[in-house]
């Protein structure tokens, strides 16, 4: 068994930690401007502005059955649905609330059906649910609300009640935890400091202005198993670090725990639906983020933004094949696995990721070695050694290099596997080693 030992956490992350990979999805009527999910304050819009995509939202070609079968076809396992984002307009239909799309040209529940569509796929299903509400009118107006610089700001917010906002937020999280049937993660999104830039009216929001207890004592009385991330201000399951790739297992900074973390990615340099971002990862970029996620003992959530009209433009399908034609034949370096126990030490230009078992090693080429890789510390250690992607044999010599040039490395506890001369068809070759 992994040597590793995470923090316990209050819900069931056993099967969060072998599925490894999810998709995140963020949509809402920021599609519409296209110009990603924080459009609303960036450019200061009022919520008559606003109005005009509420009014002609209309997502006719939204098949979320599509949506999971491409997440599944991509190696994901569980996803997480932007049921309300900052802009307070809500996916599903609350009894708390008109701005929701039922309202809209969609006439319907569009987070019933992902709940349906996802899981008839086998998926996990997951909820992020925004604690900022943009549109909500005791929200009060704070450094990051459309509304911050209007002259009037101060006294408008006055006005506004968070205990109020906080009820919403309740009876919403009820309702998400009530009418779905089982829900397996909550991801809450996000408090914030104080800018010290900001008038000093202005405050940040934090797990009191939440009322974060009383909301997470909530979901959990609803949902026992659930996960929930740490966003709302108080630890709990999971760890998100956000457009970050961490290069080290996520660990508690006081006591050095380690803990369940979650790397949270773009395919692209934005969240919603961005027409014209142009900053498109590559599909090495891809491959990699995912196996360095995993070689740390970590998760990667990696988003789509859905256009306006419901459907996943091709440059997201396209990121998505890269995954489907990787993980087809590679998953298994991916699923149950994690950082490699402290007996292994990475050759250079790969990245390693063990079974929990440890029964298996896989040694991910990330960059493809001439004939030979040279892995101290194996010897003796090697029942079998294969490709992954297609089960051929990988011959391997120990203590030394089988081959006549001077200046070959020999060592007592070294393994030299005898590598093709041209790199097999993947981005990334995975060898599979069963050890005794």
């Amino acid at each position: 068994m992994s040597s590793y030992e995470t923090r316990k956490t209050p819900g069931d992350t056993e099967w969060f930690k072998h599925d490894r990979f999810g998709m995140f999805i963020h949509w809402g009527l920021y599609a519409m401007p296209a110009r990603g999910e924080w459009v609303k304050t960036n450019e200061y819009l009022t919520d008559e502005h606003y109005e005009r995509y509420f009014k002609h939202f209309n997502p006719d070609l939204y098949d979320p059955k599509e949506w999971a079968k491409k997440a599944k076809a991509a190696g994901m396992k569980y996803a997480v649905l932007t049921t309300k984002h900052h802009e307070g307009f809500c996916m599903f239909d609350s009894a708390y609330t008109d701005y929701k799309c039922t309202n809209t040209l969609a006439g319907r529940d569009l987070v019933r059906e992902y709940v349906d569509a996802f899981r008839a796929e086998g998926l996990k299903v997951g909820f992020y649910y925004s604690l900022i509400d943009w549109h909500h009118p005791e929200f009060p107006i704070d450094q990051i609300h459309p509304r911050r610089l209007d002259k009037d700001a101060e006294e408008k917010s006055a006005k506004r009640d968070m205990k109020k906002y906080a009820e919403y937020m309740r009876n919403q999280v009820r309702e998400l935890l009530t009418n779905y049937g089982k829900i397996d993660i909550l991801w809450f999104d996000f408090s914030y400091e104080k800018d010290p830039n900001m008038p000093s009216w202005m405050k940040g929001k934090g797990k009191d202005d939440w009322e974060a207890d009383k909301l997470i004592a909530l979901a959990r009385s609803l949902q026992t198993h659930i996960i929930i991330d740490n966003r709302a201000g108080i630890d709990q399951d999971i760890w998100t670090p956000e457009q970050y790739q961490p290069l080290e297992w996520v660990k508690d900074g006081k006591t050095g725990e380690l803990l369940t973390w979650e790397a949270c990615q773009t395919f692209s340099g934005s969240w919603g639906y961005h027409r014209d971002e142009m900053t498109w990862k590559s599909p090495e970029m891809l491959i990699e983020m995912l196996i360095n996620t995993v070689c740390i003992g970590g998760n990667l959530l990696m988003n789509v933004g859905p256009t306006a009209r419901g459907y996943l433009d091709k440059r997201a399908e396209d990121a998505l094949a890269v995954y489907a034609n990787w993980m087809k034949y590679n998953s298994r370096s991916i699923y149950g696995c994690t950082m490699a126990e402290p007996e292994f030490t990475a050759p250079r230009g790969t990245r390693l990721t063990q079974s929990e078992d440890g029964k298996r090693l896989y040694i991910h080429l990330m960059e493809y070695p001439y004939a030979f890789l040279e892995f101290r510390g194996l010897a003796d250690k090697i029942e079998y050694a294969q490709f992954l992607h297609d089960g051929s044999e990988v011959k391997y010599t120990c203590g030394k290099v089988d081959h006549f040039s001077a200046g070959r490395t020999e060592a007592e506890d070294m393994v030299a596997f005898q590598l093709p001369a041209i790199k097999p068809g993947y981005i990334v070759p995975v060898i599979e080693v069963f050890l005794k």
